[in-house]
């Protein structure tokens, strides 16, 4: 009696190991690929049809739909509104004339006056440590004449 169980249950636990095996909703990780969650990002004339079908809606839970429908939050609707309110604010603000400055130019011109200015400290500390070198020898002299002038005199 035991012989006819032993295969029954062999067989049952293989049939349940086969069934959680392929019932598993995650297929077994890729090796090759790393799995990395992505932002969503959304190119200036998607933003700009969102804004302007959200800005047509005029029935109340219209945005709501619209927002579900396109998979965005309200922080994110109201965060394109106040982008779009300043593109719109600093285009009707004059601009400067003339030709732009070009950062990497501006860049290098501050760079060769800080250079300027760091070889022209060089050379007065440079002036001002023989300056010392030499107020060092001349006070050395003078004490050997003081000290040379009274043996004289003796």
């Amino acid at each position: 009696m035991n012989a006819e169980v032993l295969p029954a249950n062999g067989d049952a636990l293989q049939g349940a190991r086969r069934a959680t095996e392929d019932a598993s909703p995650f297929a077994p990780p890729n090796p090759e690929v790393a799995a990395t969650a992505r932002r969503r990002q959304f190119s200036v004339a998607e933003r700009t049809r969102i804004l302007s079908a959200a800005d047509a809606c005029k029935a109340p839970g219209d945005v709501g739909a619209l927002m579900r429908r396109e998979g965005i939050y309200s922080s994110l609707l109201s965060t394109w509104r106040t982008q779009r309110a300043t593109a719109q604010r600093l285009a009707l603000e004059p601009q400067k004339r003339g030709p732009k400055i070009n950062p990497m130019l501006a860049h290098t011109q501050g760079m060769a006056k800080l250079t300027r200015e760091n070889d022209r400290l060089r050379r007065q500390l440079a002036q001002a440590n023989t300056v010392i070198e030499v107020q060092k020898k001349v006070s050395s002299l003078l004490e050997l004449l003081m000290d040379e002038k009274p043996q004289g005199s003796s």
